[in-house]
């Protein structure tokens, strides 16, 4: 087996296993872990070690993880990789539960910028943290993934909907409910049908639950990540914005030694899609608040920054065959084409010249191709956590990504080489770079 195809079965089994933001952490957590590095907790007075790899996650649902460099991080910068552990969703609501028609529904919230149409006529399950009493009266939480289908949101026949394939508007309230089956409305006990079912779910896997006192849950896709085509060239999966980056990115730090000058980081947020301002999201003060434990002293923490450097990690648009017309024409990321350096002129991502350069050569050091983006000029442009990191730090910033079809659907495209190749930059990165 060739590193890229094993590099890319990883991928495809961490995307199975991370339907929600706090399974994506915990499985980030299991690699560190049997790589050696070790836990560390905020409300702790830190003793770390030169050369030993750590992290620490915020919420479950944000980690930070970093190999210390033999090095002070004041005369070394640090190498910095983000990504984002959250994608677009249906969220269920605190009280859920709908009784129509003989039906039983969850209410649930668009989370993010997401494409509607795709969510319906998928096998639905749910994922995502449980808060519960235990049987000595502690607040508990858990990680919960139902991996079998429990729910759908079926589409309306055409013969109901004529001009279905010409106009159709959701109205997210009315349509988006998902149909978990069939009930008696008499019989039910609002507000407590959910949860009395996932205490039921929960002491299943060995918790002793008394009672759900509330949850952070998503309705996720239960179909299997895959690859596609003649060649198998291509990815298939739900959550690649921005689990690929994750991974990637995770696997880029723990490929470095122990024996490096410079220090290694990857910070990977929660709530990006909606906007990051959080405690556990890229607006808060999770990585400042790392990055000033490393450095100390103001002057050192300073003098850091300014010797350090953000690379963003964020999934690009492919140019679609279809809709060519969309891209701008020297600017279109063709797939399996290497990754994508996104320049906006108007900062919706903080790339600049010079940081263009320097990812333009982790490139040529790592021998992979490289494309750059910029939206069509009559167009808007999406933005990434590169301009909040370099807005709240003062980093040098880069906005890049591996090219995908599909973004913010239920079911995205990417190439089976592109996740490859921007690890292996990200590798050079960390590895070769003599520092500037």
């Amino acid at each position: 087996m060739t590193q890229q195809v094993a590099f890319n079965q990883g991928l495809l089994d961490f995307l199975q296993h991370s339907p929600s933001p706090g399974h994506a952490v915990a499985s980030m957590v299991k690699e560190l872990e049997a790589a050696g590095f070790k836990a560390l907790s905020e409300s702790d007075e830190w003793q770390l070690t030169p050369g030993q790899g750590y992290w620490l996650v915020r919420e479950g649902r944000s980690i930070i993880a970093f190999r210390l460099g033999e090095q002070p991080v004041a005369e070394t910068g640090v190498r910095m990789m983000g990504a984002h552990t959250d994608s677009p969703c249906l969220k269920v609501k605190p009280n859920a539960e709908l009784f129509h028609h003989g039906y039983l529904q969850l209410g649930v919230e668009v989370y993010g910028g997401m494409l509607q149409h795709p969510w319906f006529d998928r096998d639905l399950s749910l994922a995502g943290q449980v808060h519960f009493q235990d049987e000595a009266g502690k607040l508990q939480v858990a990680l919960l993934a139902i991996e079998k289908p429990i729910a759908v949101i079926p589409s309306l026949a055409i013969h109901l909907d004529r001009e279905a394939n010409k106009d159709s508007t959701i109205n997210a309230q009315l349509h988006l409910p998902p149909i978990l089956g069939m009930t008696k409305e008499e019989q039910a006990s609002p507000s407590f049908v959910l949860r009395e079912w996932l205490a039921r779910q929960l002491r299943q896997t060995g918790h002793q639950v008394t009672q759900v006192i509330d949850y952070d849950l998503c309705f996720y896709d239960t179909q299997a990540p895959a690859l596609v085509g003649l060649e198998q060239e291509l990815i298939s999966s739900a959550r690649l914005d921005n689990l690929l980056s994750c991974y990637t990115g995770l696997q880029a730090l723990l490929s470095t030694s122990s024996s490096l000058a410079v220090t290694s980081l990857l910070v990977c947020n929660d709530h990006e899609e909606v906007g990051s301002a959080s405690a556990i999201g890229a607006q808060g003060p999770f990585l400042e608040s790392v990055l000033r434990r490393l450095s100390g002293a103001e002057q050192a923490y300073q003098r850091m920054i300014a010797r350090s450097l953000f690379i963003s990690c964020d999934n690009a648009h492919a140019l679609h065959p279809n809709f060519a017309d969309k891209h701008d024409e020297n600017h279109g990321p063709l797939i399996n084409a290497g990754p994508v350096i996104k320049v906006n002129a108007n900062q919706r991502y903080a790339t600049t010249a010079e940081t263009s350069a320097l990812f333009s050569h982790f490139c040529d050091l790592a021998k992979v191709p490289y494309q750059r983006f910029v939206v069509r000029a009559d167009m808007g442009c999406g933005s990434t956590i590169g301009p909040i990191a370099g807005t709240k730090l003062g980093v040098r910033v880069v906005d890049v990504g591996a090219p995908q079809w599909a973004m913010h659907s239920i079911r995205e495209t990417a190439g089976t080489k592109d996740a490859w190749y921007l690890n292996q930059a990200l590798h050079a990165f960390l590895n070769q770079w003599q520092g500037d």
